[in-house]
C-alpha cells in the first residue's frame, strides 16, 4: 500500500490525532495550509455552536522539517478546546473513588451508531460509542486530506465542491468553474443565489421544528492523469475506492459518478461518451457522462462525484427510543448537533477524494521524493498525448 492514513480521538476528548504515511519527501507543507482547509469545513448555514468553540488549528508534530516533508510518516494534532469542560467526563485514567461518569448515555438515537455500537463493543454507557462515531473525527480527515491535496496540487490536479440540494430546494445550475471563494461565500455553498436562499429557508424551517435536513453535494477533480486505477482486479477499480471513501463519511447513504443512477433511464446511445479527433491528442471525449472514470480507470475528464447525505441523527424534538437500562419507552437522547451539515460535508468530500487520488497517483507512479514523482508523471503525460 503506497499511502495510508489513520485517525484517533473522541469528540470531547483531549485531541484528534492523525497519521499519513507514504507522502514523498520534498513537499512543502505548513500548518497555515492545513488550517485554511480546516476553516472551510466550519462553513455553512445550519451548523451548531461547536463551530464557534473549536478553532481546529492543526499542529504538525512529525514528518516535516523546516517546512518540507522528509519521507517519514506525518503526524498531525488538533486540540479540542471544548475538552476543558469535559475533562472529568472524558478522563483517561480511572477515577479514584470508582464513581460513575456524569452524562452517561443509555438511550440510543435512531439513525446513529449508538445502539449497535453499544452491542458490538459491550458498552453500557453509549457515550463510549457516540464520542468516536461523531463527525468531529472529520476535522482530522480534512487535515490529512489537505496533505494529499497539497501533493496533488504539485501535479496540477485541483478539487472543488458545491451543494446541489438541501431538503426540497434544488440548485439546477450546471457546474461552472468559479473561484472557490465565490462558492464558499454562499451560506450553503450553492452556485445559484435563488436556490441558496431557498435552501436557507428549508434549514430555518427544520431548525424551528426541532428537526434536521440532509441533501446532495458534488465533488469534482480536474486535470487528473489518465489511467489511474485498473480493470485487472475488482479491488483496483478506482470508482470502488471513491465509493468506499465517501460512504465512510458520517450520514452518507448514496454515491454516484457522472450520470450515476440517471444512466439507468437512458439508451446506450445517450449514456456513453463518444470519441472524436482532438487537437494535440489522437482522441478526446465529446461528453463526460462517465464522470471521469471508465472501466475502473481515470479518463482524463473531470471526476464528478455526487453524494447523498441523510439528515443528522440528533433531533431537538427527538424520535421514540428505549432506555436500555429499564426497557422503558422514552424519547431519544439529545446531543448537541447541527441542523444541516451538507455544505460542510461537501468540503470534507474534497479531502476524501484527494486521499483516494493521491493514493492512486502513488500506486501508479511511485517515487520516494517529489522530484522523482513529478518526473514520472511528466513522462507519462507526454506519452498519453499520442494516444
Amino acid at each position: 500500500m503506497s499511502l495510508r492514513h489513520l485517525t484517533a480521538g473522541e469528540s470531547h476528548g483531549a485531541a484528534l490525532v492523525g497519521i499519513i504515511e507514504g507522502i514523498p519527501s520534498g513537499l512543502a507543507l505548513d500548518a497555515a495550509t492545513l488550517h485554511a482547509q480546516a476553516r472551510r469545513r466550519k462553513l455553512g448555514f445550519g451548523r451548531g455552536n461547536r463551530q464557534t468553540i473549536e478553532t481546529d488549528e492543526v499542529r504538525i508534530v512529525a514528518g516535516v522539517r523546516r517546512g518540507v516533508t522528509i519521507g517519514s510518516p506525518i503526524a498531525l494534532l488538533i486540540e479540542n478546546h471544548d475538552h476543558a469542560r469535559w475533562a472529568e467526563i472524558m478522563r483517561v485514567d480511572a477515577p479514584p473513588d470508582g464513581a460513575p461518569s456524569a452524562r452517561e448515555v443509555h438511550v440510543p438515537r435512531p439513525g446513529h451508531a449508538d445502539r449497535v455500537g453499544g452491542i458490538k463493543y459491550a458498552r453500557d454507557d453509549l457515550r463510549d460509542v457516540l464520542e468516536r462515531a461523531s463527525a468531529r473525527e472529520t476535522a482530522m480527515r480534512v487535515a490529512l486530506g489537505t496533505v494529499a491535496r497539497t501533493l496533488l496540487d504539485q501535479l496540477g490536479v485541483s478539487l472543488a465542491s458545491r451543494v446541489v440540494r438541501i431538503g426540497n430546494a434544488v440548485d439546477t445550475t450546471a457546474w461552472r468553474d468559479v473561484p472557490v471563494e465565490t462558492i464558499d461565500a454562499s451560506p450553503v455553498r450553492a452556485l445559484d443565489p435563488d436556490a441558496a436562499a431557498a435552501m436557507v429557508r428549508e434549514i430555518e424551517a427544520a431548525r424551528d421544528a426541532g428537526d434536521a435536513l440532509g441533501g446532495v453535494f458534488e465533488v469534482l477533480a480536474f486535470n487528473v492523469p489518465v489511467g489511474l486505477g485498473s480493470y485487472a482486479q475488482w479491488d483496483r477499480r478506482l470508482e470502488a475506492e471513491v465509493g468506499r471513501a465517501f460512504l465512510s463519511l458520517n450520514a452518507i447513504k448514496g454515491v454516484e459518478l457522472g450520470l450515476g443512477f440517471g444512466a439507468a433511464a437512458r439508451l446506450g446511445s445517450q449514456a456513453h461518451d463518444p470519441y472524436e479527433p482532438g487537437e494535440g491528442t489522437r482522441t478526446r471525449y465529446r461528453s463526460n457522462n462517465a464522470g471521469g472514470i471508465e472501466g475502473g480507470m481515470t479518463t482524463g475528464q473531470p471526476i464528478v462525484v455526487r453524494v447523498g447525505m441523510k439528515p443528522i441523527a440528533t433531533l431537538m424534538k427527538p424520535l421514540d427510543s428505549v432506555d436500555l437500562r429499564t426497557g422503558e419507552a422514552v424519547k431519544a437522547h439529545i446531543e448537541r448537533a447541527d441542523t444541516c451539515a451538507v455544505p460542510a460535508a461537501a468540503v470534507i468530500g474534497e479531502s476524501l477524494l484527494a486521499l483516494v487520488l493521491a493514493e492512486a497517483v502513488l500506486d501508479k507512479f511511485g517515487g520516494d521524493s517529489l522530484d522523482e514523482l513529478l518526473e514520472r508523471v511528466r513522462a507519462w503525460n507526454a506519452t498519453v498525448r499520442d494516444r
